[in-house]
């Protein structure tokens, strides 16, 4: 990618957070930490990876992505007001009974969800039939997945990484969101699922490492990566942080899904505002 597009992505990755604490401080709930460490990850799928029409969501030969870890979904909610798929005050209505953005991605409010999650792991068993009905039927759209470190604690999650893995269902992408803490805590002090790498190549898939998950261009050179290979599904493993962009945020797994006073609410729009792009 050239310096101008990096910059752009990174100016709306900045939008996305603001979006974020914006939404979770009005409505009182919502899960901040694993919304704010898969922001750089959602900017590139939508902006410059996925096959997309942005005056046409719902356009029938379009990638599909699927949020696994559906409780992270107001980062999503944000991409969409920034394409133009729903109106920015639709983002202020975030987990009421009024709106259509639901505290999980929920198809009956709004078609623009592939699919509605919020189980943890549900949502890999979906996105691998998702490419292999595509597959079935010729069509050469991808999936993508994000899933959480912490899904991988669940069974169903290898059961679906097992059958695409027998399948090579190379028009599969699953990320990673690897920010090491789950509601409890660390989560390999919790139920640790590594080595995690040796076990999807063991199930038959090609494996990549960004050790920055919030590097644009590392990102990017993944899923170009990811895109090249015909053979297999591929899991690309974004370490990241959680609770990315605000600094009494980081690293805390009470960020998980706290409730932000107008104190703190303040202190992270202050900190986003003067963040350097």
């Amino acid at each position: 990618m050239n310096p101008e597009e990096v910059l752009d992505l990174k100016r709306k990755a900045l939008q996305v957070r603001k979006d974020i604490v914006e939404m979770t401080y009005r409505a009182q709930s919502g899960h901040q930490g694993g919304a704010l460490s898969w922001v750089e990850i959602g900017v590139l799928l939508f902006f410059k990876v996925m096959n997309l029409r942005r005056e046409e969501p719902l356009w029938e030969g379009r990638d599909r992505f699927v949020l696994s870890k559906g409780h992270a979904c107001a980062t999503l909610y944000s991409l969409w007001s920034l394409l133009g798929w729903i109106e920015r005050e639709d983002l202020w209505r975030f987990r009421r009974a009024d709106g259509i953005l639901q505290g999980h991605p929920s198809r009956r409010k709004t078609p623009l969800a592939e699919t509605s999650t919020g189980s943890l792991s549900q949502g890999t068993s979906v996105a691998v039939g998702m490419a292999l009905g595509l597959r079935m039927d010729g069509r050469p759209s991808r999936v993508y997945a994000l899933i959480s470190d912490a899904e991988l604690q669940e069974g169903q999650t290898w059961e679906a990484v097992m059958l695409a893995g027998n399948r090579s269902l190379s028009n599969l992408t699953f990320v990673l969101d690897y920010n090491g803490l789950q509601i409890e805590g660390d989560v390999h002090r919790i139920n640790d699922p590594t080595p995690i790498e040796r076990k999807f190549r063991d199930f038959k898939w090609a494996v990549k490492v960004v050790e920055d998950g919030h590097d644009l261009n590392l990102l990017y050179e993944a899923f170009n990566w990811a895109k090249g290979v015909e053979d297999a599904p591929q899991l690309i493993i974004a370490r990241t942080v959680k609770g990315k962009g605000i600094s009494f945020m980081e690293n805390r797994p009470e960020w998980h899904s706290k409730v932000l006073t107008e104190e703190l609410y303040r202190k992270a729009m202050e900190e986003l505002n003067s963040t350097p792009l």
